[in-house]
Protein backbone atom coordinates (compact mmCIF):
# COMPACT_ATOMS: atom_id res chain seq x y z
CA UNK A 1 0.00 0.00 0.00
CA UNK A 2 1.19 3.63 -0.74
CA UNK A 3 1.93 5.42 2.39
CA UNK A 4 1.06 8.37 4.18
CA UNK A 5 3.32 10.60 2.12
CA UNK A 6 6.82 12.70 4.01
CA UNK A 7 5.07 12.86 7.74
CA UNK A 8 7.08 12.47 10.65
CA UNK A 9 6.98 8.78 11.93
CA UNK A 10 6.81 7.64 14.11
CA UNK A 11 4.91 10.92 15.73
CA UNK A 12 6.06 10.14 19.55
CA UNK A 13 3.64 8.47 21.36
CA UNK A 14 -0.37 9.72 21.30
CA UNK A 15 -1.36 9.33 24.98
CA UNK A 16 -5.62 9.57 25.45
CA UNK A 17 -7.19 9.59 28.80
CA UNK A 18 -6.64 5.29 29.08
CA UNK A 19 -5.01 4.61 26.01
CA UNK A 20 -1.41 5.07 24.34
CA UNK A 21 -0.90 5.02 20.48
CA UNK A 22 2.34 3.67 19.49
CA UNK A 23 4.30 2.02 16.75
CA UNK A 24 4.46 -1.63 17.01
CA UNK A 25 6.94 -3.58 19.59
CA UNK A 26 8.46 -7.18 19.47
CA UNK A 27 6.42 -7.51 22.75
CA UNK A 28 3.28 -7.28 20.97
CA UNK A 29 3.67 -10.31 18.45
CA UNK A 30 1.55 -11.96 21.02
CA UNK A 31 -1.08 -10.05 20.96
CA UNK A 32 -1.16 -9.85 16.46
CA UNK A 33 -1.29 -13.16 16.32
CA UNK A 34 -4.83 -13.45 18.56
CA UNK A 35 -6.13 -10.58 17.15
CA UNK A 36 -5.64 -11.83 13.47
CA UNK A 37 -6.45 -15.29 14.59
CA UNK A 38 -9.65 -14.63 16.63
CA UNK A 39 -13.00 -15.59 14.73
CA UNK A 40 -14.85 -12.69 16.62
CA UNK A 41 -12.69 -10.38 15.27
CA UNK A 42 -12.58 -12.07 11.87
CA UNK A 43 -16.75 -11.35 11.92
CA UNK A 44 -16.70 -9.12 9.37
CA UNK A 45 -13.37 -8.82 7.93
CA UNK A 46 -13.27 -12.16 5.99
CA UNK A 47 -12.80 -14.80 8.58
CA UNK A 48 -9.93 -15.19 11.35
CA UNK A 49 -6.82 -16.48 9.82
CA UNK A 50 -5.09 -20.08 10.88
CA UNK A 51 -2.61 -19.27 13.40
CA UNK A 52 -0.46 -21.91 12.04
CA UNK A 53 -0.09 -19.12 8.73
CA UNK A 54 -0.20 -15.76 10.76
CA UNK A 55 2.78 -17.73 12.87
CA UNK A 56 4.64 -17.71 9.67
CA UNK A 57 3.84 -14.60 8.47
CA UNK A 58 4.13 -12.26 11.19
CA UNK A 59 7.82 -11.06 12.06
CA UNK A 60 9.57 -11.55 15.08
CA UNK A 61 9.04 -7.69 15.32
CA UNK A 62 6.16 -6.22 14.07
CA UNK A 63 7.55 -3.24 11.53
CA UNK A 64 5.54 -0.23 11.98
CA UNK A 65 4.62 1.85 9.13
CA UNK A 66 3.63 5.58 9.33
CA UNK A 67 -0.28 5.51 10.01
CA UNK A 68 0.03 2.54 11.90
CA UNK A 69 -1.01 2.38 15.91
CA UNK A 70 -0.97 -0.17 18.43
CA UNK A 71 -3.21 1.10 20.82
CA UNK A 72 -1.76 -0.05 24.37
CA UNK A 73 -3.69 -0.17 27.51
CA UNK A 74 -1.28 -0.52 31.05
CA UNK A 75 1.15 -1.48 28.90
CA UNK A 76 -0.31 -4.18 26.79
CA UNK A 77 -1.61 -4.32 23.14
CA UNK A 78 -5.38 -4.57 22.73
CA UNK A 79 -5.83 -3.58 19.37
CA UNK A 80 -4.20 -1.55 15.95
CA UNK A 81 -5.79 1.36 14.20
CA UNK A 82 -4.52 2.89 10.94
CA UNK A 83 -4.71 5.76 8.79
CA UNK A 84 -3.70 4.03 5.33
CA UNK A 85 -3.68 5.51 2.31
CA UNK A 86 -5.03 3.06 -0.46
CA UNK A 87 -3.67 2.50 -4.00
CA UNK A 88 -5.74 3.12 -6.89
CA UNK A 89 -6.18 -0.31 -7.77
CA UNK A 90 -7.10 -1.34 -4.26
CA UNK A 91 -9.88 -3.80 -4.55
CA UNK A 92 -12.35 -1.46 -2.69
CA UNK A 93 -12.87 0.89 -5.36
CA UNK A 94 -14.45 3.70 -3.43
CA UNK A 95 -11.23 3.62 -0.77
CA UNK A 96 -8.74 3.62 -3.83
CA UNK A 97 -6.82 6.70 -4.07
CA UNK A 98 -7.88 7.86 -0.21
CA UNK A 99 -6.54 7.77 3.36
CA UNK A 100 -8.57 4.67 4.97
CA UNK A 101 -9.60 4.32 8.43
CA UNK A 102 -9.34 0.72 10.32
CA UNK A 103 -8.95 -0.73 13.63
CA UNK A 104 -9.09 -3.75 15.08
CA UNK A 105 -9.31 -4.85 18.58
CA UNK A 106 -9.03 -7.88 20.63
CA UNK A 107 -12.20 -8.88 22.47
CA UNK A 108 -11.21 -8.57 25.53
CA UNK A 109 -11.49 -4.80 24.69
CA UNK A 110 -14.53 -4.40 23.19
CA UNK A 111 -17.31 -2.37 24.43
CA UNK A 112 -15.67 -0.43 26.63
CA UNK A 113 -14.92 2.92 24.38
CA UNK A 114 -11.18 2.25 23.47
CA UNK A 115 -12.16 2.26 19.68
CA UNK A 116 -13.72 5.42 19.93
CA UNK A 117 -10.75 6.93 21.86
CA UNK A 118 -8.33 5.54 19.63
CA UNK A 119 -9.55 6.47 16.42
CA UNK A 120 -10.76 9.77 17.50
CA UNK A 121 -6.77 10.29 18.87
CA UNK A 122 -5.63 9.01 15.54
CA UNK A 123 -7.77 11.51 13.54
CA UNK A 124 -6.46 14.63 15.26
CA UNK A 125 -2.91 12.95 14.76
CA UNK A 126 -3.90 13.17 11.26
CA UNK A 127 -5.28 16.15 10.42
CA UNK A 128 -2.19 18.01 12.08
CA UNK A 129 0.17 15.57 10.01
CA UNK A 130 -2.00 16.32 6.60
CA UNK A 131 -4.23 19.39 7.49
CA UNK A 132 -7.81 19.28 5.20
CA UNK A 133 -7.32 15.70 3.83
CA UNK A 134 -10.62 13.82 4.16
CA UNK A 135 -10.14 10.18 5.60
CA UNK A 136 -12.44 7.34 4.66
CA UNK A 137 -14.08 4.30 6.10
CA UNK A 138 -16.01 1.16 4.71
CA UNK A 139 -17.84 -1.22 6.72
CA UNK A 140 -20.33 -3.76 6.52
CA UNK A 141 -23.87 -2.86 7.81
CA UNK A 142 -24.13 -5.50 9.40
CA UNK A 143 -21.68 -4.74 11.94
CA UNK A 144 -23.63 -2.19 14.24
CA UNK A 145 -20.73 -1.24 16.61
CA UNK A 146 -18.47 -0.32 13.50
CA UNK A 147 -21.81 1.97 12.11
CA UNK A 148 -22.10 3.66 15.30
CA UNK A 149 -18.68 4.24 15.68
CA UNK A 150 -18.30 5.80 12.15
CA UNK A 151 -21.11 8.26 13.01
CA UNK A 152 -19.59 9.03 16.44
CA UNK A 153 -16.61 10.18 14.90
CA UNK A 154 -18.41 12.16 12.70
CA UNK A 155 -18.14 10.30 8.82
CA UNK A 156 -20.64 11.06 7.03
CA UNK A 157 -22.32 8.42 4.49
CA UNK A 158 -21.49 8.19 0.92
CA UNK A 159 -22.88 5.10 -0.95
CA UNK A 160 -23.86 1.90 -0.07
CA UNK A 161 -22.80 -1.14 -2.23
CA UNK A 162 -22.21 -5.04 -2.56
CA UNK A 163 -18.94 -6.93 -1.82
CA UNK A 164 -17.67 -10.06 0.23
CA UNK A 165 -21.03 -11.08 -0.01
CA UNK A 166 -22.82 -8.41 1.97
CA UNK A 167 -24.22 -4.64 1.73
CA UNK A 168 -20.64 -2.65 2.65
CA UNK A 169 -20.76 1.58 3.94
CA UNK A 170 -18.63 3.79 2.47
CA UNK A 171 -18.27 6.98 4.46
CA UNK A 172 -16.00 10.24 4.74
CA UNK A 173 -14.49 12.68 7.57
CA UNK A 174 -13.30 15.60 6.88
CA UNK A 175 -11.26 17.68 9.08
CA UNK A 176 -12.82 20.71 11.38
CA UNK A 177 -11.13 24.01 9.63
CA UNK A 178 -8.34 25.25 11.56
CA UNK A 179 -9.09 27.99 13.54
CA UNK A 180 -6.52 31.04 14.58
Amino acid sequence: MAELGRVTWPPGPIATDRLLLRPPAARDRPAFVDLYTSPDVGTFTGGARSREAVERALPAAPRGRPGHFVIDLDGAMVGTVQLERRDVDYEVRQAAGHVDLGYLLLPVAWGRGFATEACEAALVWFAGALPGETVVLTTQTANGPSMRLAARLGFVEVERFEAYDAEQWFGRWTPPAATG
